[in-house]
């Protein structure tokens, strides 16, 4: 299907990739039989800087849902950095995952240079390879040279933003990377407009909204339902927060709200500014209330979300450009305080229908709408109802996994046909 933005056109995955792209599509050409009866098997390779379990959320967790939740003709590896040396790993019910060695981070970046050519070199025994992007490193080693026969899908998270003094050395590999892709997959159609990447490679670009395991933030079993109800009682107001601790999250704005409001604030995740968020909460006098529990298991995180109040999103700038946190929280049947920023998140919980929005950076407001949402349980129930049943139709685990099951059969066939993108 075809939609307009901004005065460009742009491919969305039409309704055989919500069906799972049924007989007669790309995936049974692609998918087909070999000779001697077995089903030929597309070989996808995802790339990124960090994987699970020493990241959670966010991109890693996209990279182990669509390596994990694809049809049997989809064999999915993924590559990536690791501080540490260089190993490799398979589990029971994952994919084969190449972690190369890395000295530590720089401007948050894997200090890693073996990746690229190691990137090469597991691209050889790949029919696919997914970018996900931003990570300069993946663009060095597609600049390297894939194979000829090789689709190459960009999975475009955000720009790279607050890296002035490298944009001379990583545009024009960037650049380089858009030109070699079959397809660059977004999450919302919004950044291809804000994008001076993207926005002269608009008609590669496809909208693939992100998608969540709906079902399985809405069971608990009987000892979740007994902590759920423990935290309740400990926690009457209870905000929940999650994400990476870094400036664009927003949470020094959520603390400084919490200064204005009657609540407690858990705050899910670690980060490099874990000791700076609680300096701020100790100097606002605020730190009995604001508990940064870093790390927490998926569990945990769920059992949380079911005893908040409300979920707060307080990022601050379009490095945050959907919010997979708030989609999570919405199977979950929690409320949403997110940010009006020019990116997809204030579109994924509407204001008044599954959110209350609010300017981003502004800690008063943010403080108001943490009250209503506190005090008034009539709103706050019918936006967590609304959310449940957005996620539910909108935001599925299959859906996603579906459309991104098309957008690589796709790009394959065309590689495959000959276009060079």
């Amino acid at each position: 299907m075809r939609v307009s933005w901004c005065g460009f056109t742009i491919m969305l995955p039409d309704a055989a990739a919500r069906a799972g792209d049924g007989e007669g599509g790309v995936g049974s050409s692609i998918a087909g039989v070999r000779g001697s009866g077995k089903i030929i098997v597309t070989r996808v390779l995802h790339a990124y800087k960090a994987y699970m379990p020493e990241v959670t959320g966010g991109i890693p967790e996209v990279i182990s849902l669509l390596s994990g939740a694809m049809s049997p003709e989809i064999e999915s590896r993924v590559i990536v950095c690791h501080r540490g040396k260089s190993r490799r790993s398979q589990s029971a019910d994952g994919p084969a995952v190449e972690r190369v060695g890395s000295w530590g981070d720089l401007l948050s970046m894997p200090l890693a240079p073996t990746f690229p050519l190691a990137l090469k070199r597991a691209a050889r025994a790949a029919d696919v390879v997914v970018a996900h992007l931003p990570f300069p490193l993946n663009d060095l080693g597609i600049a390297l040279r894939l194979p000829d026969r090789v689709a190459l899908v960009v999975h475009w998270h955000s720009d790279i933003l607050g890296r002035r003094a490298v944009m001379p050395f990583v545009a024009p590999l960037v650049r380089h990377t858009l030109r070699r892709a079959q397809s660059i997959v977004v999450s919302d159609a919004s950044m291809i407009c804000n994008s001076p990447f993207l926005e002269p490679r608009a008609g590669k670009c496809l909208v693939v909204p992100f998608g969540t395991d709906v079902g399985y933030w809405q069971r608990l079993d009987d000892d979740q339902d007994v902590e759920v109800e423990r935290l309740r009682r400990t926690h009457p107001r209870l905000v929940v927060a999650t994400g990476r601790l870094v400036p664009y999250k927003g949470f020094a704005t959520l603390i400084e709200a919490l200064s204005h409001v009657d609540a407690t604030a858990v705050i899910i995740g670690e980060g490099p500014l874990k000791s700076k968020l609680a300096q701020l909460a100790r100097r606002l006098g605020v730190a009995e209330r604001v508990l940064l529990k870093g790390f927490m298991p998926r569990d945990q995180l769920k059992v949380h979300l079911r005893a908040a109040r409300l979920f707060a999103f307080p990022s601050v700038t379009s490095a945050e450009t959907f919010g997979i946190a708030q989609i999570e929280a919405m199977a979950a049947g929690v409320p949403i305080v997110n940010t009006a920023l020019e990116t997809g998140v204030p579109k994924v919980a509407r204001h008044d229908i599954e959110a209350i929005t609010v300017p981003a950076g502004d800690a008063p407001a943010l403080a108001t709408a943490i009250r209503q949402l506190l005090d008034d349980t009539v709103l706050a129930n019918r936006l967590g109802v609304a959310g449940s049943a957005r996620a539910q139709a909108e935001y599925g685990q299959e859906r996603f996994v579906a459309s991104m099951r098309k957008v690589y059969l796709d790009a394959c066939a065309r590689r495959v046909q000959g276009g060079l993108g």
